[in-house]
């Protein structure tokens, strides 16, 4: 009876004789040596009856990882590591460097005078700036200043480097879809052989093109991901607090708005969603669920979530992850922002997006 246990806990399907089953080893043995396997063994486990993300719920709360972001800072430059992260990994996935079963997360941090050499990649990227000012990135030739709560692009294959000039350290959250991009097996990268790659359009081409509702007579939209590359957070604060005071208020997400590319409507990123969305003091959400995993970031005030099973209290730079068809209920004890990013752009282009509201 044990082994018919264990059997049916591998995800062999409901039909197949457990009895019989013992005496099949020979074969499956044989087929084995074809580099062939039975399907009825393992079909219930590939395909299930709900989603199994493989992420578990978790927080970071900020102050207790900054310190460890300060002690790297003694112990490798920026330009030694490339990229000075500190990986947010889920601890249900250890060692696989995913804060969800299909995105990335992690603290980046550059010191005053510090320089993060260029490089490009496949991978798509988002940074959401924590703590810091005076810093920039910079993507395909142009630099933007980089302040706290602001979403920043780095589109596919562009090279883009990120330097500090305040007399502060600059932390932010990189994003990235690099294990939708290996999942694929379409990981390319190159690293630029100067310090810095060299600066083509003046700060703010960008937005001035892309960014007021016109767009330049003659522009050609190469591109899915958003040709702004960074979205402010002072104008997105703005507009948070416009539909605040005339739209009536979502039972399950507060006042809610995502990014979008300006010449397409769609998501900003073709393959990541973001979003950023205001919490008013003392509402209270209704539960909600959706099959994408979701990482949300606490931008300014307090409150706390219930994630499945779990209770989170919650303030400013904290970052929580709300796993696949979990479902989460927000409770804000002031007026909350909350910024989050998931795989959704993709789920919903290959209509696997599934939600459910309470």
């Amino acid at each position: 009876m044990k082994a018919a246990n264990s059997l049916a806990e591998s995800g062999i399907v409901a039909s197949v004789d457990l009895e019989a089953e013992q005496g099949r080893g020979e074969f499956y043995g044989r087929a084995r040596e074809q580099s062939l396997t039975p399907l009825w063994r393992v079909l219930h486990g590939l395909v299930t009856e709900v989603p199994k993300p493989g992420c578990a719920p978790h927080l970071w709360r900020y102050a207790q990882v900054r310190p460890y972001l300060m002690e790297a800072c003694e112990l490798i430059s920026a330009k030694e590591a490339e990229r000075r992260v500190l990986v947010l990994e889920n601890p249900a996935l250890p060692g696989q460097s995913r804060i969800t079963q299909s995105m990335f997360g992690g603290l980046q941090i550059i010191l005053p005078g510090e320089v993060a050499p260029p490089h490009r990649h496949i991978a798509s990227a988002l940074r959401f700036i924590i703590e810091g000012h005076d810093a920039y990135t910079a993507v395909a030739g142009e630099r933007t200043t980089m302040h706290p709560g602001d979403f920043v692009i780095t589109p596919s294959w562009t090279w883009h480097d990120h330097g500090n000039e305040s007399d502060a350290p600059m932390v932010w959250l990189d994003g990235l879809d690099m294990h939708i991009v290996n999942l694929m097996g379409a990981s390319f990268r190159e690293g630029y052989a100067g310090e810095r790659h060299p600066l083509t359009r003046p700060e703010g081409a960008a937005w001035a093109e892309a960014g007021t509702n016109l767009l330049p007579v003659g522009h050609v939209c190469a591109s899915q991901t958003s040709p702004i590359f960074n979205y402010p957070y002072d104008r997105t604060r703005e507009a948070l607090d416009r539909l605040a005071r005339f739209r009536e208020i979502d039972p399950w997400h507060g006042h809610k708005m995502r990014y979008i590319n300006p010449v397409t409507g769609g998501w900003a990123m073709p393959t990541i969603a973001t979003w950023m969305q205001l919490l008013p003091r003392g509402f209270g959400s209704r539960a909600y669920r959706s099959t994408d995993s979701t990482i949300f970031v606490v931008v300014e005030g307090q409150g706390r979530s219930r994630v499945g099973d779990f209770d989170f209290e919650w303030g400013p730079h904290d970052i929580f992850v709300v796993p696949s068809w979990v479902a989460v209920q927000h409770v804000a004890g002031s007026d909350a922002v909350l910024f989050s990013y998931s795989d959704r752009a993709v789920q919903e282009k290959l209509d696997l997006l599934r939600e459910e509201k309470s």
